[in-house]
């Protein structure tokens, strides 16, 4: 199944570790193993995505194809929808957006989210999920929920506990409801140029905004999004320093 593209959205600003693209991981740099994770899918073209120089030539530099992009994205999204339009992908190219600070990231997590569009021709988007297990996590808003319908596709993302146990969860209760799974929103998405196209001429919506998920605008604009639910999280990403040397163990046993 090759028949995609996959860009590799990465900026050089970022509050918590700057320059986090370009940062050496197991003797090389983040970006580049990132690169590799997607080559190894086996799709016709791979492109970085970004808005430095400095990415650029180190990019460049390890074989990459790079494609410059404006400053002012609001999200990789935004940046993604710039890049289709620049290659004059057809409205019906399916993309996946591989985050540039997934080093871990499994091939068959990207084939997953690209077989949601490939296989569901009225979804725009599509992402993944997994069950969640933890009581803590259910009721973490810094985990994002989603419900389901019964074809998989997104009803609602919130950081809010949902589905809510209006029975179960009364008197403050804090264990997580049996009654119906509850599933983790895993950030990663894949696209129909169409949707990329129509995109950029959708304005912020006040779900977005209240629970600051971009996701949230394209089922505000009747956008059907597809899940896929995958049993276990992918690896980890680099989000903090401390992520680094964990990171650069798990790359060194691959």
């Amino acid at each position: 199944m090759s028949d995609y593209k996959i860009v590799i959205p990465a900026r050089y600003a970022s509050s918590r570790l700057p320059g986090k693209p370009l940062l050496s991981l197991a003797g090389k740099p983040m970006i580049q193993h990132v690169y590799e994770r997607a080559l190894e899918v086996g799709v016709n073209e791979v492109v970085i995505a970004t808005d430095d120089e400095r990415i650029q030539r180190v990019a460049e530099a390890f074989g990459a194809e790079v494609v410059m992009t404006s400053i002012n994205h609001e999200n990789g999204t935004e940046r993604i929808a710039e890049v289709a339009a620049i290659k004059g992908w057809s409205a019906d190219t399916v993309v996946v957006n591989l985050q540039g600070d997934e080093p871990l990231i499994p091939r068959s997590l990207v084939e997953t989210t690209a077989a949601s569009l490939l296989n569901y021709p009225e979804a725009g988007m599509s992402s993944v999920c997994t069950p969640l297990h933890s009581d803590r996590d259910a009721f973490d808003p810094n985990v994002v929920k989603v419900v389901l319908d019964r074809q998989q596709f997104a009803m609602y993302f919130s950081r809010a506990t949902i589905p809510w146990d209006r029975d179960g969860y009364r008197d403050g209760a804090q264990q997580m409801t049996t009654k119906i799974p509850v599933y983790r929103h895993i950030g990663m998405y894949g696209y129909r140029v169409s949707f990329l196209q129509d995109y950029q001429s959708m304005a912020v919506c006040a779900l977005e905004s209240t629970e600051s998920l971009e996701q949230l605008r394209a089922l505000w604009y009747g956008v059907k999004i597809h899940m896929s639910i995958i049993e276990q999280a992918p690896g980890h990403g680099v989000d903090t320093a401390e992520d680094i040397a964990r990171v650069e163990a798990l790359l060194a046993a691959m």
